[in-house]
């Protein structure tokens, strides 16, 4: 499905259902998922990039499992809010799925979320509340980063 915007998105999602969201990174692509009445956002895993269609696969599949019905994209905007060539990747990563995924990832409708500082937000939740090791925080930044994102785009979708 194509992307759309929050309003239509609210319209789309009559019922209750999950949501995942992603945050695309060039090695990494974090993931995150609600709970069916769409309260909470939980970090769910960090897939390592390889060739599209086995990343494409591996989200599907993550989809079909957690019966998600719609996608949140973190959208890498600058910090004065224009668009950056990171944008450009990451608009050309959705119209991918929309054009070449499985059914069970293809057929959700896509937002894009603002995700200006979400990975450094979650790098210093991990420093000042867990202490947590550097190599700790790169294991779990990502998954964290997309739960962060969907937070936020929970917050967009609730009345």
């Amino acid at each position: 499905m194509a992307i759309v915007d929050f309003p239509e998105l609210k319209a789309l999602l009559i019922r209750d259902g999950r949501l995942m969201a992603l945050d695309v990174g060039s090695k990494t692509i974090g993931v995150a998922t609600s709970d069916a009445l769409r309260m909470l956002a939980t970090p769910l895993t960090t897939i390592k990039r390889s060739k599209l269609a086995a990343d494409l696969g591996a989200l599907a599949d993550l989809a079909k499992k957690h019966e998600v019905k719609a996608l949140a994209i973190g959208l890498p905007l600058n910090m004065d809010g224009t668009e950056g060539p990171r944008c450009q990747s990451i608009r050309q990563f959705a119209a991918n799925i929309a054009a070449h995924a499985p059914p069970a990832l293809s057929t959700l409708p896509v937002v894009l979320q603002d995700e200006r500082m979400s990975t450094a937000a979650v790098t210093r939740g991990m420093i000042d509340d867990y202490d947590m090791s550097r190599a700790k925080r790169a294991e779990r930044v990502d998954a964290a980063a997309a739960a962060w994102i969907l937070e936020s785009a929970l917050a967009r979708l609730r009345p």
